[in-house]
């Protein structure tokens, strides 16, 4: 490995080119032809200029906040990083850039980097979901694993994020991602997170289509894939604000401001707005940065479908993005306040903060409630 320069590309286009510094920190520019027809692919960080870049030593290593979307962290980080120790590279040796080459065209969102580097050439041996779900479970506990499972589970999980095993399949010629428990997970995670994903749609929080696989396993139909399988650019809030997912250092009142910097419509900020009144009441604690997104399609930005909506303590028993400046025991003052300071609609909002609180105490998810 050891890349000198990566280059980004969106949809065949290219964006531009990333290097490092002396200082180990990335370089951007874009890439004039982008300049005149392309868009912002970090609107806060990165402006569409004709300059170049450089990225801060924290929170990413020296990485841009919308690059270090695209690379894979707990179990895809752990995948990857298995399999650079089986073909004996250290992969604390391994940069950013290279990293970044290992993504290629398997990334989540949509964009690409080139050159590519193929870890495993060796094609898929089993979509069985029972199978790759104990090859998981396998590799989590260091149990003695099939030949093959590393290059399948590499091949179907090595692009995603979060702690959680998941795979990435078609499965009628739709695009799912599948979760399997971690270690630290009850053993019915799957039925919980489904159960929270139909009552969050009563919420009137814009979610995907979601399934219980085998009566088990969770699955999400993919937002950042069309059903003709172009990729969606995503964009997270950790990239957008250069915020790390790893320690608590987002409030509500910034995660919503910044939707309506971004999105400039209302509409998209209170969709947000209801994501924080059901993780507050559905006691999802773990609603850190990287579990908010945007999306940029059809030349606007959009707050993107929610996702990992379940219930978590969190760390500390804390909300990792707290409700104007509360993490602990937010209430509803706490929540009425952080849509004051945004400008939304306070009849509105306190409608929405009922209906939401009514639907969450009255369904089968508030026996997790009770812990």
């Amino acid at each position: 490995m050891q890349n000198k320069v990566i280059n980004v590309f969106y949809h065949g286009k290219k964006v531009g080119r990333v290097a490092m510094t002396d200082t180990r920190c990335c370089a951007f520019e874009y890439d004039k032809a982008w300049l005149s027809d392309g868009f912002s692919i970090s609107p806060f960080k990165l402006p569409l200029e004709k300059k170049v870049f450089i990225a801060n030593p924290d929170p990413f290593d020296g990485n841009f906040g919308v690059f270090n979307d695209s690379l894979p962290d707990g179990w895809g980080r752990m995948l990857i990083d298995r399999m650079l120790v089986k073909k004996r590279v250290n992969p604390a040796q391994v940069s950013i850039l290279d990293r970044l080459a290992i993504v290629g065209a398997s990334g989540m969102g949509a964009l690409e980097y080139k050159p590519e580097t193929i870890l495993s050439t060796a094609s898929v041996t089993t979509n069985d979901i029972n199978k790759l779900a104990e090859e998981a479970h396998n590799m989590l506990n260091e149990n003695a694993c099939t030949e093959n499972a590393l290059d399948d589970l590499l091949k179907l999980g090595g692009a995603s994020g979060g702690a959680r095993p998941k795979v990435l399949l078609r499965i009628d010629n739709e695009s799912w991602l599948i979760k399997f428990c971690a270690l630290s997970d009850p053993k019915n995670i799957g039925k919980q997170e489904y159960e929270y994903s139909i009552i969050a749609k009563k919420c009137g929080i814009n979610m995907p289509e979601t399934h219980l696989f085998k009566n088990k396993y969770f699955g999400v139909k993919r937002f950042d894939r069309k059903p003709n399988g172009e990729r969606v650019f995503v964009l997270s809030a950790s990239g957008l604000l250069e915020s790390s997912h790893r320690y608590p250092s987002l409030d509500y009142v910034d995660l919503l401001n910044a939707a309506l910097k971004l999105t400039k419509s209302y509409a998209e900020v209170e969709k947000m707005f209801r994501i924080m009144c059901f993780n507050v009441f559905a006691h999802n604690r773990d609603d850190h940065s990287k579990n908010f997104s945007f999306l940029y399609d059809n030349n606007s930005w959009i707050v993107s479908p929610a996702y990992d909506l379940v219930y978590a303590e969190g760390m500390g028993g804390e909300h990792a993005t707290t409700i104007n400046g509360e993490g602990k025991k937010p209430n509803e003052t706490d929540i009425i306040n952080v849509a004051e300071k945004v400008g939304l609609n306070l009849n509105r909002t306190k409608h929405i903060l009922s209906t939401i609180k009514t639907y969450i105490y009255q369904s089968d998810i508030q026996k997790h409630l009770k812990r």
